[in-house]
């Protein structure tokens, strides 16, 4: 399963509580902050030096499915969501894209590492769901 799907369906576990929405694809306020998650997953991931903000993230997440439960979406919508592998799929790639558009290339931890330290440093949302160990 790849990283950016690992991480949404281990926070989403973690919260039991459904997250995204069919028809949210559409929604930049979503799709922005499921990719800003995927980018502060991977590099957490990559880095050995960088971690994840667990309750942080988990507040981001639930931040986005209140959005979400704001724009009109129903619990089922966002559940159907969960489920769209080719929409996760998509966002991931976005993901990556952006990270590499930084300058980490996938599997190169030194780019991660110095792309999540500059993330922490200018204290993006990205770097703010990040923990420099």
């Amino acid at each position: 399963m790849p990283l950016f799907l690992r991480a949404l369906a281990a926070t989403l576990t973690v919260a039991a509580t459904p997250v995204f929405a069919a028809g949210l694809e559409d929604e930049p306020r979503i799709t922005e902050g499921l990719i800003t998650v995927g980018i502060a997953y991977e590099i957490a991931e990559v880095c050995p030096t960088i971690g994840p903000r667990r309750i942080r993230g988990l507040r981001y997440l639930l931040a986005l499915k209140s959005a979400a439960s704001d724009l009109g979406y129903s619990d089922d919508e966002i559940e159907t969501f969960i489920d769209d592998d080719a929409a996760k799929d998509r966002l991931e790639v976005i993901a990556r894209e952006r990270l590499a558009g930084l300058g980490a290339s996938r599997g190169d931890v030194a780019a991660h590492c110095r792309v999540g330290a500059a993330e922490v440093a200018n204290d993006t949302q990205v770097g703010r769901l990040l923990n420099p160990n």
